[in-house]
């Protein structure tokens, strides 16, 4: 599932931590910057290549929302809805996505161009409203905003 420049970074990130456990996080973005997801083999393969158990690499791809294991959309949209972000307009930020693309939480379009995810806190408080597209957020957001994010993927595909 990893070249050989992959390993090579496994590696790397298994010498930073004193167990193997450290690296489990690590090695899962590795995974689901690859493939888009955490597939039931992915999570074999980790827990063999950097020996853990394999309940081990499970429980935490299940307990962190930052890990899916179904298909994203190339572009996901992680809407925050922690306090800051819903006192400032969380609801405005989902109901804009979902009148530009006409999907809501939880749901992707049918060209895979988009997914759209709750985040319970994405750490950026100050800047509310916000959402992040991939690993890039977007803050202090409003509909003229969201619409003009939303029209730069698509022109981008």
């Amino acid at each position: 599932m990893f070249s050989e420049e992959e390993l090579q970074k496994v590696q790397e990130i298994r010498s930073h931590y004193p167990t193997n456990l450290g690296a489990v996080m690590g090695v899962l973005h590795m995974m689901q910057d690859k493939y888009g997801m955490i597939s039931d083999e992915a999570i074999s393969y980790i827990a063999k290549l950097i020996d853990v158990p394999e309940e081990n690499v499970l429980g935490v791809v299940s307990f962190y929302e930052m890990y899916h294991q179904h298909p994203t959309g190339k572009y996901k949209l992680q809407v925050c809805t922690n306090v800051s972000c819903l006192l400032c307009g969380s609801d405005m930020v989902q109901k804009t996505i979902k009148d530009k693309i006409g999907i809501g939480i939880g749901e992707m379009t049918e060209d895979g161009l988009f997914s759209v995810h709750e985040a319970e806190c994405l750490g950026s408080c100050g800047t509310a409203p916000m959402m992040s597209v991939n690993k890039t957020y977007h803050e202090k957001l409003n509909p003229e905003k969201i619409n003009a994010i939303i029209d730069e993927l698509k022109a981008k595909g």
